[in-house]
């Protein structure tokens, strides 16, 4: 890119692809750190996905900073259960928030425009790097560039920065939105034959239903393998479109190349098997615009491995015994240490 045609493009410190959750977490970050934002997104509207839409408890505090509290239910612990068996862990301070994705959309879009972010609707299909600028091809140069574009991010592509994903053992997501009163003020985790099957109530007449499986498993199938589960929704109205995410097993090279940042699942994803992925994401967001605020970018990449090491371990390690011979074990063993179980519900939690 010729330096006469960078001059035309809208010049900013900071671009920011991708307006989700962590895309407008980390354009608020920006903002109140006294940066100029363009923010870039190929959607229009509240973007929906699958999700398990728990906030953990050490999201709350996250979102509170930036000056936003999205409405929802509040949740008081997690509970594993696997047939007859099960395991409770109530969170051992302030608890949680099942919140819609779309609602945390909306709270997260209105503050991003409070505080006078820059948006442009357009495909990001090209990215060229100098020494002191990231230039976004008929879009907009920015002295960095965020990318917070997801679990297929574009931007860890033309970075270079992808690494292709293991095919063994795939896992995708499926949610699903039900019209019926919470049982339950917990986050539930039904272990099924096939699937793991979430349950978050996220208002006072809606729950939410993710499953977890490997690629393939049907969604009916896997919930009426769980009897007790089943049971509780059958009948109830549809409160959403079924939607569907994965896999989500992703690698990336680094975190950093030259003034380019991954940000949330777009720099790499082990499992949502413990529902922590938007509190990491918040927190990552905070991370990034801290080190490019102070002009040190390298930063990012060991603030990321810190902020990343518990869920990454532990987070492997779960998926390792859902995706093997040592699944059945999983809540009788956690039952039969709840001590330990809690203790890892409550670092990932925090």
């Amino acid at each position: 890119m010729s330096r006469a045609a960078s001059r035309k493009l809208p010049k900013v410190d900071v671009a920011i692809v991708g307006a989700g959750p962590v895309g407008l977490a980390a354009a608020i970050e920006a903002r109140l750190a006294g940066l100029s934002v363009m923010l870039v997104e190929q959607r229009e509207g509240a973007i929906d996905k699958a999700c398990g839409e728990g906030l953990m408890p050490g999201a709350l505090p996250l979102l509170a900073r930036l000056g936003v509290n999205p409405e929802g239910h509040p949740l008081g612990g997690v509970t594993y259960r696997s047939g007859r068996r099960s395991v409770t862990h109530r969170f051992a301070a302030s608890g949680g928030r099942g919140v819609r994705r779309t609602t945390l959309h909306a709270a997260l879009s209105a503050r991003a425009n409070e505080l006078g972010v820059r948006r442009v609707t357009l495909r990001v299909t090209e990215l060229v790097q100098t020494t002191d600028a990231v230039h976004l091809p008929e879009i907009v140069s920015a002295r960095y560039l965020l990318g917070c574009d997801g679990l297929h991010s574009t931007i860890a592509r033309l970075a270079g920065l992808s690494l292709a994903a293991p095919r063994r053992a795939r896992r995708f997501g499926v949610r699903q939105h039900y019209f019926v009163q919470p049982w339950s003020d917990n986050i539930e985790v039904y272990f099924g034959p096939s699937a793991e099957l979430y349950v978050t109530p996220v208002s006072e007449n809606v729950v939410g239903l993710a499953m977890l499986a490997r690629q393939g498993t049907d969604f009916d199938e896997a919930l009426a393998a769980v009897p007790q589960l089943a049971a509780r929704v059958a009948g109830a109205g549809l409160a959403s479109s079924r939607r569907g995410a994965g896999p989500f097993r992703q690698r990336t090279r680094a975190r950093v190349r030259g003034r380019v940042l991954l940000v949330g699942d777009a720099a790499g994803y082990v499992d949502a098997i413990t529902g922590e992925g938007l509190r990491l994401g918040f927190a990552q967001a905070a991370d990034a615009v801290r080190a490019i605020a102070a002009d040190r970018p390298k930063d990012y990449e060991r603030a990321w491995k810190r902020t990343t090491r518990d869920f990454r371990v532990l987070t492997g390690g779960l998926v390792f015994g859902a995706t093997t011979p040592l699944r059945g074990a999983i809540v009788p063993l956690a039952a039969a240490l709840p001590g330990v179980f809690g203790s890892v519900v409550e670092r990932l939690a925090r």
